[in-house]
Parts: structure tokens; sequence; C-alpha cells
């Protein structure tokens, strides 16, 4: 019998809905800290992050993907939640998270193609979702979160 294969996610709340990022585009997880507002940034850069004299971008997924209040912003609660510095096309960046969950190991035949609209995610922001007992894992995709120009004009901020 062959063995399925494996990887490893780390993760996370967003809102009400727990999402994983495979465990090899994660550089580290970083508490809480405070962000520099940047001017003229994307909509959903809330700055940078001096990172042991490293300048990382700080992405909220929260707008990105249209998770929230009315308002558009999410309350965050200092002692939960904090950043997953990833590693995308060669570059850092931070993403907000509400919670850091823990790292799970997933087989790949438990993964299923996403529905094309999920919790207002577009299909093409995930690899694939994982059944849990009452709800679903959302395996985002890194390395499509942003296109090639939207990437440029981080870096170009960064």
């Amino acid at each position: 019998m062959a063995e399925d294969s494996q990887f490893q996610l780390v993760t996370f709340r967003l809102g009400e809905e727990l999402y994983g990022v495979n465990i090899m585009d994660v550089k580290e997880i970083v508490k809480l800290q405070t962000i520099r507002a940047i001017p003229n940034a994307p909509y959903y850069m809330v700055g940078i992050l001096n990172l042991r004299s490293e300048i990382i971008p700080i992405i909220d997924l929260h707008r990105r993907f249209h998770i929230g209040t009315e308002n558009g912003d999410v309350e965050l609660d200092e002692l939960e939640s904090g950043f997953i510095i990833l590693n995308i096309q060669g570059t850092k960046i931070g993403i907000i998270i509400d919670k850091v969950s823990r790292v799970v190991t997933v087989n790949q035949s438990d993964v299923q193609e996403p529905p094309q609209m999920m919790g207002g995610i577009g299909s093409e922001y995930i690899s694939g979702v994982v059944r849990e007992e009452d709800s679903y894992l959302i395996i985002l995709n890194t390395q499509k979160l942003f296109e090639s120009k939207e990437l440029q004009k981080i870096i170009e901020i960064q």
C-alpha cells in the first residue's frame, strides 16, 4: 500500500475561520508589535515592522479578504494576535492573524478542492480545504496572495 504524502500547516484564526499556510513558507511567528504606517500604501498594507533591523511589510488579511466588522477593521487582542512572517517569492511579508492555533499534519488525500467563494475569499487564494469535525481548515496558497504588480509595489515600499 502506497503511503499518502503528508505536509504540515501552521494554522491560525482570522475572524471565525481557521486557516493554514504551509510550514515551509513560514519564517517565524511574532507577537503583536508596533507597526509604522506608510503613506500611499495599498489598502491592505497596514505598514512596516522593524524586526531585528529588517524592514518587513505587514499585510492585513482581514482587509485583503474583506473579513471583519462593518468598518473593515478588526480589533486585535494583544494577548493572542500577532504576525506570521512568510517568505513569498523571496520576499519576507508579515500577515496579521487573530490567533495562532497550532501546527497540524495533513494527508494530501484529505485535501478537497475549494469552493468558488469561501467566506469572501476567492478560490484563487486557496489551495484546498480540509474537513474538520464541524468546520473547514482553509489552506491558503501564499504564493498567490499577491499578483506580481502588487508584490512589486510592496517590495518598493519596503
